[in-house]
């Protein structure tokens, strides 16, 4: 079984954001990424609205066809937001207000309590959930005890790594994710996953489920085009 590509649009609407307006429009890409093979529509809201919006979360829960995942940290707002539209699956994570971008994983363990609290609420409405964690094993133990069904795992050092070394680079998150196989966990990961590195990974890690990638793909769509750099990625997954 090959892993779902799930795409993060947040990057169109940095694009559109830049000049106002509506243009390029999120909703209309998402639809194209579906029709263009992907199985999934990523998007991450972040508190000063940055890229996606609340508005365009309301708007793409109309019309994605696929999985639709929401990523974000789990303040008042976010949750408002999730248990009003209950997308396919939400995505923890514990961005601090302003961060650029996601680059830790929960340290689960010390945030048990919110986790479990979290995974109960996103149960009690038929939603999947998913926690952003790296390799270390105590916070996948943790995570499983927390009751949410799926870990994604931050690939970010992986990915900064691959070129060096590819099986020193691997080596922790197939770790992980056998791991995380044993304790019933699902399978995601994320964070800067390319055309060079994303085969070698999935090859090699056990039991992954899914992949969202945002930033490089849409920056390999400005050299190859959105439908065929799609079924670029979708090649290395099959």
């Amino acid at each position: 079984m090959s892993a779902k590509l799930s795409v993060n649009v947040n990057k169109i609407a940095t694009l559109r954001n830049a000049r106002g307006g509506n243009y390029p429009n999120v909703v209309q890409v998402a639809k194209d990424c579906e029709r263009f093979g992907a199985e999934g529509i990523t998007v991450h809201p972040r508190p000063d609205e940055r890229h996606i919006t609340r508005q365009d979360v309301l708007d793409l829960e109309g019309v994605v066809s696929t999985e639709f995942n929401v990523e974000g940290y789990p303040n008042e707002r976010f949750m408002e937001l999730v248990l009003d539209i209950k997308p396919k699956q939400a995505t923890l994570v514990p961005d601090p207000p302003g961060v650029l971008t996601s680059n830790a994983g929960w340290e689960t363990k010390a945030n048990l309590s919110l986790l479990t609290d979290l995974a109960g609420t996103f149960k009690e409405h038929d939603i999947r959930s998913a926690i952003f964690v790296d390799t270390n094993l105590e916070n996948i133990e943790y995570a499983a005890k927390s009751g949410v069904d799926r870990i994604e795992l931050y690939t970010g050092p992986y990915a900064d790594n691959y070129s060096k070394d590819a099986e020193s680079a691997i080596h922790d998150y197939v770790a992980a994710a056998t791991l995380a196989q044993e304790l019933g966990l699902g399978i995601n990961a994320g964070h800067d996953l390319s055309l060079d590195n994303l085969k070698y990974f999935q090859e090699n890690i056990p039991g992954l489920l899914e992949v969202s990638i945002g930033h490089a793909l849409i920056s390999d769509s400005l050299y190859y085009g959105l439908e065929n750099t799609i079924q670029m990625y979708l090649k290395l997954l099959k």
